[in-house]
């Protein structure tokens, strides 16, 4: 577009929020919350983080590791199985539900994405999909997670991928977008 060209405005003076005043008030109450109680909290206080989580309505299994720079956008929309965990600075922005399995990992930095933009609507509205990442799997450094994509059990999804479509159990994925790049057998 060069600097001459007109630009589309599209007036979306009449969108309303997908959201109700009190999912707004719950949120806000949980930003206080994570800010003053759940992110200064020591590394070690797995536990307090996820006691906090399930104040808010996340389902925490036993001996999940939280850490302190996680950032959970609805907890009520959270589910984590025993042993799971959500790493140093991972995002997990729950619009919709995101369900990480038993011995599942979501490493740092990590940003696991439940809702986008229908880009066919001139306002834009809100889509959602859920995030599962079956037992065992593995999101690793830095990796983006769309809307309604599952991570098969004992999946691996290398460093800095971005996926968009369900990886498949017992395989490991890279790349952007994400592709197959060999099987994933344990010895």
């Amino acid at each position: 577009m060069t600097a001459s060209s007109p630009r589309k405005i599209v007036d979306v003076s009449g969108y309303k929020s997908s959201f109700s005043v009190g999912h707004r008030l719950r949120r806000l109450i949980w930003g206080g919350v994570w800010l003053l109680l759940f992110r200064p909290s020591p590394i070690p206080f797995h536990r307090w983080r996820g006691f906090l989580l399930r104040l808010f309505g996340a389902s925490i299994g036993r001996n999940c590791s939280i850490y302190p720079t996680a950032t959970i956008w609805a907890p009520w929309n959270l589910e984590m199985s025993d042993h799971s965990c959500l790493s140093h600075h991972a995002i997990c922005y729950s619009v919709d539900r995101v369900v990480i399995g038993p011995h599942a990992t979501v490493s740092q930095y990590s940003y696991l994405c439940t809702a986008s933009h229908d880009i066919t609507d001139p306002h834009m509205r809100l889509i959602t999909g859920p995030i599962v990442l079956e037992a065992g799997a593995w999101v690793t450094t830095d990796v983006f997670v769309g809307p309604g994509v599952t991570i098969g059990e004992g999946a691996v999804v290398g460093a800095r991928a971005a996926v968009f479509k369900d990886v498949e159990p017992w395989t490991v994925v890279g790349g952007n977008p994400a592709q197959f790049i060999r099987k994933r057998e344990l010895q």
